[in-house]
C-alpha cells in the first residue's frame, strides 16, 4: 500500500489517489517534494533596450525557444539571480490556452529570465530531467492538470496544483534507460504520425477525387457505351439553333452578337463565327465519340445574365428568396438553404430579368469562381445577387448533364485561366465561350443515371 507523510503527521494511506501499480523498486512522489523550487516568473514589459532577455510562452515553439525573437526587459541587478534560467530547468505555462505546456531548458545561449505567466521548476541532479519532461507529456500529468485547473475566463493552474501532482519515480539508472528507449521509440512515433496524417488526408479527399475522375470519364464519353441507334448530338444542336432563331424572331430573346457553329471536317474541328471559318483543333482539350459534338455554352442557352445589384435595401423577414454566394456549393450543384435571405421588392424594382426558373443553373462569378446551384422543380420565387450568373439552357438540354460537366477538372481549369481583376471575377462572355462536349440526348440520360448510381455508392462507403 502506498503511504504519504506530510510534515510531522502520521503516515496516511493514499491508495485511492494512486492511479496504477508501479514496480517494487519505484516510488510515488509529489512534484513539490521533487523540486528544489517552484517559482513564478518575472512581471515586466518588454523593452527594446532592456537589461536581459525574458522568455515568454509565445517564444516556445516545438519544444525549443526561438531565441532570436525573445525580447529584453528591465530588472534590478539584485533580482536577476532569482529568475535566471539554467540548463535542466523545466518551464510550465500556467494560464491561457497554453496552460500545461512545458519546456525543458537544455541550453541558454545568453543570460535570460522568464515571464510571469510561466512557472520554473528546478530539481536535484539525482533526477533525470528528460524523464520528468516525458512525464509532463503523459496522460497522467494532463489528467491531474485538468482536475486542478481553475475554470475562469482564462484557464489557470497554479504552483500548488503543480506541487500536488503525483509522479512515479523509477531508480536513477532506470530513468535514463526509460528516456533512451522513449527517444528511440519517439522517432518511430513521429514517422507513424506523419504517415497517419497523410493517410487521413488522402481518405478525406479520396471521395472527391474519385467523383472528379468519374465526371471526367463521363464528359469524355468513357463512362457508358455509345448506342448507334441514338440520334447524333449534331442534330440536337441543329434543333436548338432553330429554336433559338424562333425565339429571336418572336422577340423573346436577343440575337447572338457572335453566333458560333462548330463542326468537323477532314478529321479537324472548325468554328464558323461571324461568317468566318477557322480551325480550332488547338482549343479542343480531348477526343470525344463520333456521335458527340462540341459547342460553346452560349450556343445552347436562352439566357446568361448576372444577378441584381444593391438589393440589400429590400431585405425583409418575409418575401421572395434572395440567393447569394453562401447558397452555392463548391463540389456539387446542390443549393445550400440553411442560411436564407428574403427580399420585399417594390413595384418599380428591376427583377424580371433575374427571376429564377426550374432548371436554371447558378454560377458564382466573383471570389471563388465556379460554385454552382441548380434550381429544382417547384422552387419558390427567388432572385440572385450580382455575384452570381444565371444560366438558362434550352429545354432539350435542360438536365443535369451540363451541371455535372461544370464540376469537372476540365471546367475548373478553364475558370482559373480566365479570371480578371484583383478580386477574381469571371465575365459573362467567358461563360458564353466555354467549350463543352455534348452527347446524344439518350446518352445524356444514361450518363446522368450512371453518375448518380456511382456517387451514391461512394457516399454509402
Amino acid at each position: 500500500m502506498p503511504y504519504e507523510k506530510i510534515g510531522k503527521n502520521e503516515r496516511v494511506c493514499i491508495a485511492d489517489d494512486v492511479p496504477f501499480e508501479i514496480p517494487e523498486s519505484w516510488e510515488w512522489a509529489r512534484w513539490g517534494t521533487l523540486s528544489e523550487s517552484i517559482q513564478y516568473g518575472y512581471n515586466a514589459p518588454a523593452q527594446e533596450n532592456g537589461r536581459i532577455k525574458m522568455v515568454r510562452i509565445s517564444d516556445i515553439q516545438d519544444n525549443s525557444v526561438m531565441w532570436e525573437t525573445v525580447p529584453y526587459c528591465d530588472i534590478k541587478e539584485g533580482e536577476i539571480d532569482a529568475y535566471l534560467l539554467k540548463p535542466n530547468d523545466i518551464l510550465f505555462a500556467r494560464t491561457g490556452g497554453t496552460v500545461g505546456k512545458s519546456y525543458l531548458v537544455q541550453e541558454v545561449p545568453e543570460e535570460a529570465i522568464y515571464a510571469g505567466y510561466l512557472i520554473r521548476t528546478r530539481y536535484s541532479n539525482q533526477l533525470c530531467p528528460q524523464y520528468l519532461k516525458y512525464f509532463m507529456e503523459s496522460e497522467l500529468y494532463w489528467s491531474q492538470l485538468r482536475e486542478g485547473t481553475i475554470a475562469t475566463a482564462q484557464p489557470n493552474c497554479n504552483g500548488k496544483t503543480l506541487g500536488n501532482m503525483l509522479v512515479p519515480i523509477p531508480p536513477s539508472h532506470e530513468q535514463i534507460r526509460i528516456v533512451e528507449k522513449l527517444n528511440a521509440v519517439m522517432t518511430h512515433v513521429i514517422e507513424y504520425d506523419t504517415v497517419d496524417s497523410k493517410s487521413k488526408h488522402l481518405n478525406n479527399i479520396f471521395s472527391e477525387r474519385l467523383k472528379k475522375s468519374i465526371l471526367q470519364e463521363a464528359v469524355q464519353g468513357k463512362l457508358v457505351p455509345q448506342d448507334p441507334a441514338d440520334e447524333p448530338a449534331s442534330i440536337l444542336l441543329e434543333r436548338i439553333r432553330a429554336e433559338k432563331q424562333k425565339l429571336v424572331a418572336e422577340g423573346k430573346i436577343k440575337k447572338d452578337k457572335h453566333e458560333s457553329v462548330i463542326f468537323r471536317r477532314d478529321n479537324s474541328h472548325y468554328e464558323k463565327l461571324d461568317g468566318v471559318e477557322r480551325c480550332i483543333d488547338d482549343e479542343i482539350p480531348f477526343e470525344i465519340p463520333e456521335s458527340w459534338a462540341w459547342t460553346r455554352i452560349g450556343s445552347i442557352t436562352e439566357l446568361i445574365t448576372s444577378g441584381s445589384r444593391d438589393w440589400a435595401k429590400y431585405y425583409a423577414e418575409t418575401g421572395a428568396l434572395f440567393l447569394r454566394m453562401g447558397n452555392l456549393s463548391k463540389n456539387s450543384f446542390t443549393l445550400r438553404l440553411n442560411n436564407l435571405q428574403r427580399v420585399q421588392l417594390p413595384q418599380k424594382a428591376e427583377g424580371t430579368r433575374t427571376a429564377l426558373q426550374a432548371g436554371d443553373l447558378l454560377f458564382s462569378i466573383t471570389g471563388e469562381v465556379g460554385m454552382l446551384g441548380l434550381i429544382p422543380d417547384k422552387f419558390e420565387t427567388a432572385y440572385v445577387n450580382q455575384h452570381i450568373a444565371v444560366l438558362r439552357f434550352f429545354p432539350d438540354i435542360r438536365n443535369k448533364y451540363l451541371p455535372y460537366l461544370l464540376l469537372t477538372d476540365y471546367a475548373q481549369k478553364f475558370y482559373k485561366g480566365n479570371q480578371h481583376g484583383i478580386k477574381n471575377s469571371f465575365r459573362l462572355d467567358s461563360i458564353y465561350n466555354v467549350l463543352v462536349p455534348i452527347p446524344p440526348s439518350q446518352e445524356q440520360k444514361r450518363i446522368i443515371d450512371k453518375i448518380e448510381k456511382l456517387f451514391h455508392k461512394i457516399t454509402v462507403i
